[in-house]
């Protein structure tokens, strides 16, 4: 099935978000989401959720580096799961321009979280471009 990139990255959101409320296995989730009405399942949302998964840590280091005035624990689940995949996107993604990757997560967390989450999750993700001499037209 052909998915527009917002779709993979949407879907893959959902499944990011789903496991961190318990430790699923990952084929556990996919099957989940097929059953779904709710989230479009492809090889490229498999491919982003296995590829956040696989550099967890990684990111989640990254992520405690930017957000230093709340620790991975403190950061609402919804938001860290967006930050996890946005900076997964900007980091491995060769076809995902960092701006977009940005553009992207505030668009999301925007939809499913609050005003001030979008704030947060946009300040953390421009400190993080700024910090790697990524520029919004990379």
């Amino acid at each position: 099935m052909k998915l527009s990139r917002r779709n993979i990255r949407e879907s893959a959101f959902l499944i990011i978000y789903e496991r961190s409320f318990g430790n699923y296995e990952l084929d556990e989730l996919f099957e989940l989401a097929r059953e779904s009405e709710n989230i479009q399942i492809n090889d490229d949302v498999i491919k982003t959720v296995r590829g956040v998964f696989e550099h967890l840590d990684e990111l989640d280091n990254i992520i405690s580096h930017f957000s230093q005035k709340r620790s991975l624990e403190r950061i609402p689940k919804v938001n860290l799961s967006i930050l996890r995949l946005a900076i997964y996107e900007a980091k491995y993604s060769e076809n995902v321009p960092v701006n977009v990757a940005i553009s992207e997560a505030v668009a999301i967390t925007e939809k499913y979280a609050f005003e001030t989450d979008a704030k947060f999750v946009n300040g953390a993700l421009g400190a993080y471009s700024k910090s790697e001499g990524i520029t919004a037209d990379a």
